[in-house]
């Protein structure tokens, strides 16, 4: 890892216009690649395309810009391992995934979405009111650990809808240092098989996160302390994978939070105490909704980062 060249990522979803907090993210990202000759990379997360917002991502980019963060490699910059928008790189991660479940860490599950509630619901009413599909109930559920391997291959031949789940293994501790809070240490017990990828051939979160920080040769993953949960998840990935060696060093920044409670900054918050919390002004393409943004308001970039670098 000392040998190689620093490469920081900031990867938003396209979903709505940039907060204030994806911006101090993307600040430290780029600062930390400064200091250290490295390369700022800007890579577009829209996997989920049901949340998919027009014109989000032009906001996302216009807004490093008025910013003076700009990244020297990504999306609306170029680069050499691109596409950097990850609906553009739907055909790379299968392979990873057919790894998994052939090395037995992943398999396949066929449970319906109304199944999935059903048994929840049956949880709740047996007091278990936290049910997940993990290394207890997914002997139980419709998967390839479960149904003869002719059933399973005839379901997938057939076009039947399907998920990749991560096998997760049982009573295993997963450690990993964070940068900023030190050794983080989660019990597997107290994780699910997370979904990685969907009969559409589309990844989840996790799996195009780490596939494409492996690709691209990410070294420093700087992002806000919301994905802290999913950071023992992408150890294990990395390491079922067989890429433990170069796994990146992680950071996770503490939220800005709002001024008068408890809980994350938001736009209602803003509004309520008249300050903006997005950079530029957004007007919603679906409500026609406005809100207001710093430059509009007449604030300097310079004195824009520069209160984010103090938050």
């Amino acid at each position: 890892m000392e040998d190689r060249k620093v490469r920081v990522r900031f990867a938003p979803s396209p979903t709505g216009p940039l907060h204030i907090g994806g911006v101090r993210t993307a600040l430290y990202n780029y600062l930390f690649a400064q200091s250290h000759n490295g390369d700022f990379v800007l890579r577009i997360e829209d996997t989920d395309q049901t949340r998919f917002v027009p014109g989000a991502e032009d906001y996302i980019i216009n807004s490093l810009k008025w910013c003076g963060i700009q990244p020297n490699e990504g999306q609306g910059f170029g680069g050499e391992k691109g596409p950097y928008r990850q609906s553009e790189r739907k055909g790379l991660y299968k392979e990873y995934v057919d790894r998994l479940i052939d090395s037995d860490h992943a398999y396949y599950a066929f449970d319906t979405s109304e199944e999935l509630d059903q048994m929840r619901e049956n949880a709740k009413k047996m007091k278990m009111p936290n049910w997940q599909y993990n290394g207890v109930t997914r002997g139980s559920m419709k998967n390839s650990l479960t149904l003869p391997a002719e059933e399973v291959k005839q379901r997938i031949d057939s076009g039947d809808d399907y998920t990749v789940r991560i096998k997760m293994p049982r009573n295993e501790e997963v450690r990993f240092h964070d940068e900023i809070r030190g050794w983080v240490i989660v019990n597997t017990n107290n994780m699910d098989d997370k979904v990685l990828f969907k009969s559409d051939g589309m990844p989840t979160y996790h799996m195009a996160n780490v596939v494409d920080d492996y690709l691209m040769e990410i070294t420093h993953v700087i992002r806000g302390e919301e994905w802290l949960p999913s950071a023992p998840l992408h150890v294990l990935l990395y390491r079922f994978l067989g890429w433990e060696a170069t796994m990146p060093k992680f950071a996770h920044l503490p939220l800005i939070l709002k001024p008068d409670g408890n809980g994350k900054l938001s736009k209602r918050d803003g509004d309520r105490l008249g300050f903006p919390v997005f950079p530029l002004e957004w007007t919603d393409p679906a409500t026609k909704d406005i809100s207001s943004g710093y430059r509009e308001n007449g604030y300097f970039p310079d004195a824009f980062i520069n209160m984010l670098a103090f938050l």
